[in-house]
């Protein structure tokens, strides 16, 4: 296959071919049948596309209260915390269902003891650190990301760092970082937010003590949507404080309405934010896409339209941040370009003077296509 316009063979593979070698293949038809795009939409990082049966979900869902005949949207929530639960390899009872990484980096904070040393990676997402900042009695420690695992070391209490980086989709050293961890006795903390959807992340969950997600993004819910992994009740729930605890944290949530809540709940649903259930309504929709498409295939088919795109930008002169077995690529300097090209109806994002394209399941070889063509015709003027 040809870099358009350009006439020099690569080598990167095609989507055609990534489906059919790992055999899923009705994920073509599949993916048109749930998402339309009426732009080159390469801003996954960002935001990802709402499957139709999302939509149509959250419009039912809508239309019932509308109506005055509500639909029982409690039960998506409980759906959708099953499927990420499956994505991830852990038990339902570990997962809390809730809107936001801020709140659940706060709680982790709030588990801390005064003095505790905490290791994060230079910038960050502020979600992810901030929390750890604003207590004032940690000591927070900032290290490159690439040094983060030999960084760990005796005294550290816990690594709070994102799995794949949020500005440049650099992809952290996980074997390494649970490595460094254990020798340590330290706690680990991911943000897999730039991760679930794409990067198998069950192979590691042995390690990690705490992970939080939103789902807006790789996972293609909508927004309000995040899901908090915490260790199981036996091991204390990793002494994680249920300081936002309301009705829906009990026990019983209808029986916990009026005044203090006299039972907790005996699993992860403690940490439950009172859920946002039109965005849950079709997050349980949109997480159903994502496991039938499997992680290992969306993942090929990611990987492999991103080499495409590192393969014509070498050609182009141009040399993206290092990010290997990553789906998002970003170019130093092109960053201003971002306003001309969603013009021009490619969505890319500016992040930190970087061009910041992501590909994800519903991208094709035309849309890398079309980003490279729009940069060449740039350069040219």
């Amino acid at each position: 296959m040809e870099t358009t316009g350009q006439g020099h063979a690569t080598s990167v593979p095609t989507s055609e071919s990534v489906t059919a070698a790992t055999g899923h293949i009705g994920a073509t038809a599949l993916v048109s049948s749930e998402f339309a795009p009426r732009t080159t939409y390469l801003n996954s990082a960002s935001t990802g596309l709402l499957p139709a049966r999302a939509v149509s979900a959250m419009h039912r869902g809508a239309l019932s209260v509308a109506e005055g005949r509500p639909e029982d949207m409690f039960a998506d929530v409980e759906a959708a915390r099953a499927s990420f639960a499956r994505l991830l390899g852990v038990a339902p009872e570990r997962v809390s269902a809730g809107a936001s990484v801020a709140v659940y980096s706060g709680l982790v904070a709030a588990s801390l003891p005064v003095g505790a040393e905490v290791l994060t990676a230079e910038d960050d997402f502020s979600s992810t650190v901030n929390p750890f900042h604003v207590r004032g009695d940690l000591k927070v420690r900032t290290v490159p990301l690439e040094r983060i695992a030999e960084s760990v070391r005796p005294g550290t209490e816990l690594v709070a760092v994102s799995a794949v980086q949020s500005a440049d989709g650099r992809v952290v050293d996980l074997p390494a970082l649970r490595a460094a961890v254990r020798a340590h006795g330290a706690r680990l903390y991911l943000d897999a937010s730039q991760g679930t959807g794409w990067l198998d992340l069950a192979a590691h969950m042995a390690d990690v003590d705490y992970l939080a997600s939103v789902a807006f993004k790789w996972l293609t819910c909508p927004r309000g949507g995040a899901f908090f992994v915490v260790p199981e009740e036996a091991a204390g729930f990793g002494g994680v404080p249920p300081l936002f605890a309301g009705w829906v944290a009990g026990e019983r949530p209808w029986d916990s309405c009026y005044g203090p809540v006299t039972e907790l709940a005996r699993s992860a649903r403690r940490f439950d934010e009172s859920p946002s259930l039109f965005a849950y309504a079709g997050a349980r929709q949109s997480l159903a896409v994502i496991e039938e498409l499997g992680v290992a295939a969306i993942r090929a088919h990611d990987l492999a339209l991103a080499d495409r795109f590192r393969a014509g930008l070498a050609e182009l002169g141009q040399e993206p941040v290092p990010a290997p077995g990553s789906p998002i690529v970003s170019v130093p300097g092109l960053g201003a370009r971002q306003p001309e090209l969603s013009a021009a109806g490619i969505e890319v994002s500016d992040r930190a003077g970087n061009l910041r394209a992501a590909f994800h399941l519903y991208n094709t070889e035309a849309d890398v296509d079309a980003l490279l063509g729009a940069l060449r015709q740039g350069g040219r003027g």
